[in-house]
């Protein structure tokens, strides 16, 4: 029969740094997806804009 360790647990400070980190990750992603999806909206309205400019 094997008793409870005795101490720290185990690796739950690395695993909280890296969840931290997989997190900041996720979100500069997210952010530069959403970013590029409203410049490329911009940048439609303009060409639309325009085109409607010169009928």
């Amino acid at each position: 029969m094997t008793m409870a360790k005795k101490g720290r647990e185990k690796n739950t400070k690395n695993k909280g740094k890296h969840s931290v980190l997989v997190e900041r990750v996720k979100n500069k992603k997210r952010k530069e997806k959403e970013d590029r999806k409203a410049r490329l909206k911009a940048i439609t309205k303009a060409a639309q804009k325009a085109s409607q400019g010169e009928k």
